[in-house]
């Protein structure tokens, strides 16, 4: 079984006070919001231009959606927010509003960064700017700031995500010193007949899920640590025994129009007993659609999802920057 471990220096002077200086629908619904990284597109040398980074906590959750739907208006994979979604946000994945950020341009928010944090490590993430203020150097500002924040905070590591393609956030992200780790995949299905288990099927309580989650190994996104689900709704598994004795576990989210969030392990990471695992889901929930990111393209069980009808909507690269400890 897969323990989970923990994400492990510029910037040291950053003072987090303002600073001047001159997709498609599936069985009728559409998917859930993209728990999205790093953002719209910025350049890596820009000149610089006169803005104000404002902390996140000075400004309601409506006014941050606003700013975060404003600067995806052209972006890549569309990704719209209401003001719920995104409190359910925040909470779900720990965003600190204080060492979050907000760019104001000549009395307008023009961009917005936003700080996830957990012990020993932080996530950027809703990272944007306005399509007409890009070029400028707001995009190097802001990540600026953000790192910056990061490192006050005594952290060892920064992690994010950039959409593969987004090559001018690509190169900006590389300036600040992350590197690429790799490749996670944004897979959906829709209901589909699958053929019948033959294994045996235990259903869980949740204490058990978060259980198996805790005791996963290597690197797991920042979306699908056991943090994030400890207090989403809906939270549930199953444990599967196959013929042959060979156990799996999936762990996933049951939400009003979906399932989503698959998290799982098998005791010899086999397509076969991925299938039973999946076999079972889609046997349990016919008529559901369903959407997981953040699958390493890597996964020994990707192949089981795709040959039960699973399709990649898009990728990202996962990137990490440590800190001089």
């Amino acid at each position: 079984m897969n323990q989970e471990i923990p994400y492990s220096g510029l910037f040291k002077d950053f003072t987090p006070e303002p600073v001047k200086l001159p997709l498609p629908k599936l069985n009728g619904h559409l998917p859930p919001p993209v728990e999205e990284e790093a953002a719209a597109p910025m350049h890596a040398d820009e000149p610089a231009a006169p803005a104000e980074l404002v902390p996140a906590d000075q400004f309601t959750v409506e006014e941050l959606t606003d700013a975060y739907n404003e600067t995806r208006l052209d972006y890549m994979v569309p990704m719209p927010m209401n003001a719920a979604r995104l409190q359910e946000y925040i909470n779900l994945y720990q965003i600190d509003l204080s060492n979050s950020l907000v760019v104001i341009d000549e009395g307008k928010k023009v961009g917005l960064g936003m700080l996830g944090v957990r012990p020993g490590r932080s996530w950027i993430t809703r990272l944007g700017l306005v399509a007409s203020t890009r070029g400028k150097g707001i995009g190097s500002l802001l990540m600026n700031g953000l790192v910056g924040n990061s490192e006050n905070l005594g952290l060892e590591q920064t992690i994010l995500e950039v959409i593969k393609g987004n090559e001018p956030a690509h190169k900006m992200f590389k300036k600040f010193g992350f590197e690429e780790q790799r490749e996670l995949l944004i897979l959906r299905r829709a209901p589909a007949e699958v053929p019948k288990p033959t294994s045996e099927v235990t259903w869980l309580e949740l204490d058990e899920c978060l259980h198996l989650l805790k005791s996963r190994q290597g690197m797991i996104a920042w979306t699908n640590q056991t943090e994030s689900l400890e207090h989403a709704k809906g939270v549930t598994g199953f444990k599967v025994t196959t013929q042959d004795g060979k156990t799996g576990w999936l762990v996933f989210q049951r939400t009003l129009f979906n399932l989503s969030r698959l998290m799982f392990d098998t005791q010899d990471k086999s397509a076969a007993t991925m299938r039973e695992l999946l076999y079972h889901l889609h046997s349990h929930y016919p008529t559901v659609d369903t959407y997981t990111e953040n699958v390493p393209a890597d996964d020994p069980h990707l192949q089981a999802m795709l040959d039960v009808g699973y399709l990649e909507t898009f990728s990202r690269i996962e990137m990490h920057r440590p800190y001089k400890v």
